[in-house]
């Protein structure tokens, strides 16, 4: 082979590659500023939620989930950079708004096919929601609302019954399982403070009773 042939055949395949990498580095920088503004509304979602501000939740989410469909067109022919990461952890933030909304407002969960995210981002998110049914729980117990504490331990205890019967390769589930293991924690330590409080309660009440 004679090597001064070379720069003719190299010329078009090097400059094929620099567009489709033009190309893919477009649709990366798509996805990002999408994904990073659902992650901001799904944040915003939550906080809304804990104001009882149901309205405001819902619109937010609302404009997160056109984000990530935005996002998910973009990227739709570059899988790899797709499962890079960033458009999980968008879906995943964004589940756990819409789920988190969806218990507290005392609404039906919505499905993944629902959020149109995937399956691992779901379940990441509704794990992740147990943390915020905390925030709301001891939030009504300050109130005094017990009967509203014990169904929402009941819904947390639901949520981390149905994450451990998912035994699968931690790559198979993007880390489930450190998420779930973060749900047994927070979950037994709400159980404690309501039983604390509880017990409290019915000592306060007997004593009141008793004057």
């Amino acid at each position: 082979m004679a090597f001064d042939n070379v720069a003719p055949d190299l010329e078009p395949i090097v400059e094929q590659i620099r567009g489709n990498l033009a190309e893919k580095n477009r649709a990366r920088e798509i996805g990002l500023a999408a994904c990073r503004d659902v992650i901001r509304l799904s944040a915003n979602s939550i906080r809304a939620v804990h104001r009882s501000d149901f309205s405001a939740a819902r619109e937010m989410t609302g404009r997160a989930g056109g984000l990530l469909a935005e996002a998910a067109s973009a990227l739709d022919s570059h899988k790899d950079i797709f499962h890079a990461g960033f458009v999980h952890d968008a879906q995943k933030e964004y589940a756990e708004a819409c789920l988190t909304l969806a218990l507290v407002a005392g609404e039906g969960l919505p499905a993944p096919e629902d959020l149109g995210v995937e399956h691992q981002a779901y379940l990441n998110g509704l794990g992740e929601a147990v943390g915020e049914l905390r925030r709301h729980l001891l939030d009504r117990l300050r109130e005094g609302d017990i009967e509203r504490c014990e169904s929402c331990l009941g819904a947390m205890d639901e949520i981390y019954g149905a994450l451990i019967t998912f035994d699968y390769p931690e790559a198979l589930t993007a880390g489930l399982r450190r998420t779930t293991d973060a749900t047994r924690g927070i979950l037994e330590r709400t159980r404690g403070d309501l039983t604390v409080a509880t017990v409290q309660k019915r000592l306060e009440d007997r004593i009141r009773d008793l004057g």
